[in-house]
């Protein structure tokens, strides 16, 4: 199979990260991957994984441009002989469809995230990502909510979570001179976190995804030692970073917090936490990085709502809050950190155990490629 994946930029992120593991499981089937973007720094991981990116600055949406870019995508599916083309984002799906249209191939489209509706004519925006042969929802709260919005179902509304590698995201793996090395990267002293319990939230600084709910937490908890690590580049993000950390000065936390920048080695970054935290306000279309703390075998804490309750068990592999309540919280947190070293490590097994039965990357790489051999084999949307 000839595939062409569509998405405006490769800068990183879950969606993108997606594409890329999808690019792989294409190469490994035999298959071709071809990948159109504006690029990014994660254009080099699209030769790694056995693919070719064609750089096509796509993201618009003026309806001139979009046109304008329709041409360029069908021209560019018939010159690769394209059996399929999948759109990653509702910026590049409209081009992507009438490209796929015209060429007379069949559409894919995945939902990464749970659109929003609060302007007028956003749901005709949005209605694009519905417009695949099929529509993948990254979670049953997504396929939930496509399906009551524009009434899809099954066969042609299909739910392909994220994967994890279990072998990459392994405690075992990771030895200890890999987390020491990210520490010293991160500029945290050597002695600091030395037997300090360490809850780490992992993500991008935005509002939305909790921080501050989490510096409100600490504030409260009755485990006084804890350090408080968030993970994810600070870079753009400068004015947000200087207002937590008023905020944790203000709450008397600020030397129990730590703005540690991004991470490539996310294993590592996992193995330094006793416990990981997702507490966003909005819900979350599925939240990747919880599975993967997971399976290095970190009992997390999330917000329950969105994807959250797919992922975690209450009390089994983790523990759900209310979200944006930092009183719940406080209560989670301690209550994990009271746990003896056996009882937490029993909570981390069962998440990985969990996360390898049903969150694999094998997994999802089985079920896209599923999808896109049943279209090409049936011939829809030609």
């Amino acid at each position: 199979m000839i595939v062409l994946q569509v998405i405006p930029a490769l800068e990183g992120g879950g969606a993108q990260l997606s594409v890329l593991e999808t690019v792989a499981a294409i190469a490994a089937s035999g298959g071709t991957a071809l990948v159109a973007s504006g690029g990014g720094r994660m254009v080099p991981g699209i030769a790694a994984a056995g693919g070719r990116h064609i750089r096509l600055k796509l993201e618009t949406r003026n309806p001139l441009a979009i046109w304008r870019n329709a041409a360029r995508l069908e021209a560019l599916v018939r010159a690769e002989r394209a059996d399929l083309v999948h759109a990653h984002s509702r910026a590049v799906a409209w081009s992507a469809l009438l490209a796929a249209r015209r060429a007379g191939v069949p559409f894919v489209t995945t939902w990464h995230g749970a659109y929003g509706e609060n302007f007028p004519f956003k749901r005709r925006y949005n209605a694009v990502m519905a417009a695949g042969d099929r529509v993948v929802a990254v979670s049953r709260f997504i396929a939930a909510m496509i399906e009551a919005r524009h009434g899809l179902a099954p066969p042609r509304l299909r739910v392909v979570p994220p994967g994890v590698d279990p072998a990459r995201f392994d405690p075992r793996a990771v030895a200890p001179a890999r987390t020491a090395g990210l520490a010293r990267a991160w500029g945290i002293p050597k002695g600091r976190l030395v037997g300090r319990p360490i809850v780490m939230l992992p993500g991008r600084l935005a509002r939305w995804k909790g921080q501050g709910v989490l510096l409100g937490a600490m504030a409260r908890m009755a485990e006084r030692a804890a350090v408080g690590v968030f993970v994810g580049p600070v870079e753009g993000r400068e004015r947000y970073v200087a207002e937590l950390k008023a905020r944790a000065a203000g709450l008397g936390v600020a030397d129990r917090v730590i703005f540690a920048g991004g991470a490539d080695d996310m294993p590592a970054a996992f193995a330094l936490a006793d416990i990981v935290v997702n507490a966003s306000t909005e819900p979350e279309a599925f939240g990747r990085v919880v599975i993967e703390a997971q399976a290095m075998e970190r009992p997390v804490v999330v917000a329950d709502h969105g994807a959250g309750p797919e992922t975690v068990e209450e009390g089994k592999t983790g523990w759900r809050v209310p979200p944006g309540d930092e009183a719940a919280l406080a209560a989670a947190l301690d209550r994990g950190l009271a746990l003896t070293p056996p009882a937490r490590a029993a909570i981390g097994a069962a998440a990985r155990e969990a996360v390898i039965r049903s969150y694999s990357l094998s997994a999802m790489e089985e079920a896209m490629i599923a999808v896109y051999r049943e279209l090409i084999s049936t011939g829809e949307g030609r």
